[in-house]
């Protein structure tokens, strides 16, 4: 178990984007940007989300209120450090612009914000990605405003202080996380989220799921040694009121995430949907996340061959809710002890119809593998091509994440990793 500080903390910090929330809200960008004086905005975006003309119809509403724009539609999926340099260079080539707008999912919202930093502060990437890939330099000058609008439900990217990639030569995943980076405003519209294929709408969902199950796991703030107010940081371990956003998540989740995979057109399960995956970014967004997350991005960033349904085909990859989705049982089976009441309340709360096991560490693991069966998750990581042999590397790359690893209950060491590792080669 964590050690017990010698001068706890004694204060949590919480913050938010402003949020506008229903069907329609899409149509008001425009109204909402020229509050803030914008004239000039560039709307981000990939190519599958351009193709449903969402994007094109937010630049039509935009117009109505003088507010030229232009759509940049090469967002990659899954955006790695050469993706986002291209997308910051085609940026400053078109600027410069008051406002930036981001449509899609997790890529999308993570591309404008790198965008952002980096058309308004000096440097490279790589000054600003998390030690110890980078040199985790903070921005010295504000941000324009980023508006996220997201059409998936899932990722919480429009809510939360931080921007995910991969480093290609690296072949690891890790990020950019400071507070300058939270959009100033989320526009999540359930309408834009009914063409999310049954593949997207899983991988996603589970990203939700682990989202709340992470920051109500994670370490508790008192756990920490009382910071200096400029050492603050925006994971801040788990608190009152992100336990407040990640309990409604799970609620919500229990009663719509099969149906939403089951018919994209239900339309209230949609709605749920999207109103979970808010509730756990607002959630994990101060609370922060741990192992399943920080075994995710080597698990993504060193695919090979594997192809999920529902996404683009001309590249090999694991989609991230997929990636944290399937260490999650072994993690949560590793990090019991530390929390036990909290664990046995998530599992209630995700499957309130599971019957209590007879170890209650396998109650929370459980509810996760009859969700993730239900909604046609790989069996494991050996499901989307990784052998034991590989487990190295894995945890090689997952002990690159100190600042998810440190949000865990209890202390990780690589040989803990490796267990979970070996341990969710096969789920079921």
């Amino acid at each position: 178990m964590a050690a017990v500080p010698s001068d706890p903390e004694s204060v949590f910090t919480y913050a938010a984007p402003h949020l506008k929330f229903g069907p329609g809200a899409s149509g008001e960008i425009g109204f909402d940007l020229a509050q803030y004086g914008v004239r000039r905005a560039l709307i981000v975006t990939d190519p599958g989300v351009a193709a449903t003309g969402a994007p094109e119809r937010i630049a039509d509403w935009m117009k109505t209120y003088g507010i030229e724009t232009e759509v940049f539609d090469g967002v990659h999926v899954e955006p790695t450090d050469a993706s986002l340099r291209h997308a910051v260079d085609r940026a400053r080539e078109s600027g410069p612009w008051d406002a930036y707008v981001a449509v899609g999912g997790g890529s999308s919202i993570d591309t404008a914000k790198a965008i952002n930093l980096l058309t308004t502060n000096d440097g490279e990437l790589t000054d600003y990605l998390n030690p110890p890939i980078g040199a985790g330099r903070a921005p010295a000058r504000p941000l324009l405003p980023l508006v996220a609008v997201p059409t998936t439900t899932g990722t919480g990217a429009e809510s939360t202080t931080v921007c995910v990639l991969d480093v290609l030569d690296l072949k690891v995943k890790t990020g950019i996380s400071h507070p300058r980076l939270r959009p100033a405003l989320a526009v999540v519209d359930p309408d834009l989220t009914v063409t999310q294929p049954a593949g997207v709408t899983a991988s996603a969902g589970m990203d939700i799921v682990c989202h709340a199950l992470e920051s109500y796991t994670a370490r508790p703030y008192t756990s920490y040694e009382r910071k200096a107010p400029e050492q603050r940081v925006p994971y801040c371990g788990a608190n009152p009121v992100a336990d407040m956003w990640s309990e409604r998540a799970l609620a919500l989740i229990a009663g719509s995430f099969r149906a939403a995979v089951r018919d994209g057109g239900d339309v209230r399960a949609r709605a749920d949907m999207a109103l979970a995956a808010t509730f756990a970014g607002l959630g994990f967004g101060n609370a922060g996340v741990h192992i399943p997350h920080a075994g995710a991005y080597p698990i993504a960033g060193r695919v090979r061959e594997f192809r999920p349904d529902g996404y683009p085909g001309e590249e090999p990859l694991v989609p991230h809710g997929m990636a944290v989705a399937l260490t999650a049982p072994e993690a949560f089976r590793f990090t019991f002890d530390a929390c036990p009441e909290r664990h046995l309340r998530a599992a209630a709360l995700l499957d309130p119809a599971l019957e209590r096991q007879d170890d209650p560490a396998e109650h929370l693991p459980e509810a996760l593998l009859r969700l993730m069966r239900d909604i046609g998750m790989p069996d494991g990581i050996g499901g989307v091509g990784y052998t034991d042999a590989d487990v190295p590397d894995l945890v090689d790359g997952a002990m690159k994440q100190r600042r998810l690893l440190e949000t865990a209950p209890r202390p990780v060491t690589g040989e803990d990793l490796a267990g979970v590792f070996h341990r969710s080669m096969t789920l079921w």
